[in-house]
């Protein structure tokens, strides 16, 4: 009777230990099954992506610092001409520095005038009429632009007026010649470097997609 009752006590006791294992193992299952909530997972993975997707222009930030006053008149300018590429207008910048500068240099008044803003092209004409009665010329070749980058910029909302300013460091022989031809200042044969910085304007979302120079420093 007594080996009877043992075997029933452990009987129940087996039992209850595999209700109880079952009911552990089953809420470890349904822990572990959040397998599904894996989406939820992957979400700030898409909220990076959309940060990418409309974080800083690299075309503006490859020139300027994120934030900046000049950042901002260029992304201003991109609204109003949604076409304009930064990388694309200085890369212009680049060859209407050569034409002015060798157009000064040879003192090609017309040549220069489509180039400049008023104020400026009266500055320069100036300088060449009185390079021509003191009866110098000047004998120029431009060799290249070594260092260009953009300095500042600036957008004026009220008339969709830009104008971004640019550093250059240009390479070129230069030498001056008096009337009988004779080198009064430079060397042709030795390349100096020349740094300018000059400001060009536009009216964003012209027709006419020329910009021109409007001021000139060193």
């Amino acid at each position: 009777m007594n080996s009877l009752l043992q075997l029933l006590v452990l009987a129940g006791i087996a039992i209850f230990l595999i209700l109880k294992l079952r009911s552990v193992l089953g809420t470890r299952d349904g822990y572990e099954n959040p397998q599904a909530e894996a989406p939820a997972r992957r979400s700030p993975a898409r909220r990076d992506f959309e940060v990418i997707e409309g974080g800083p222009d690299r075309d503006i930030t490859d020139h300027v610092d994120d934030g900046t006053d000049a950042a901002k008149a260029l992304a201003a300018m991109k609204m109003a001409e949604p076409g304009f590429s930064v990388s694309e207008f200085l890369q212009g910048a680049r060859g209407a520095y050569e034409m002015i500068l060798m157009a000064f240099e040879n003192g090609d008044v017309e040549g220069l005038r489509p180039f400049l803003a008023d104020d400026v092209m009266e500055t320069f004409e100036e300088v060449i009429r009185n390079r021509e009665e003191q009866g110098l010329s000047i004998d120029a070749n431009f060799v290249g632009v070594r260092e260009l980058a953009l300095q500042d910029a600036s957008f004026d909302r009220a008339d969709n007026m830009a104008e971004v300013t640019v550093r250059f460091v240009g390479e070129l022989t230069s030498a001056v010649r008096n009337a009988a031809g004779e080198l009064v200042e430079g060397d042709p044969n030795a390349i100096k470097r020349q740094r300018d910085v000059w400001t060009f304007g536009r009216k964003m979302g012209s027709s006419d997609p020329n910009w021109v120079l409007v001021a000139t420093g060193g």
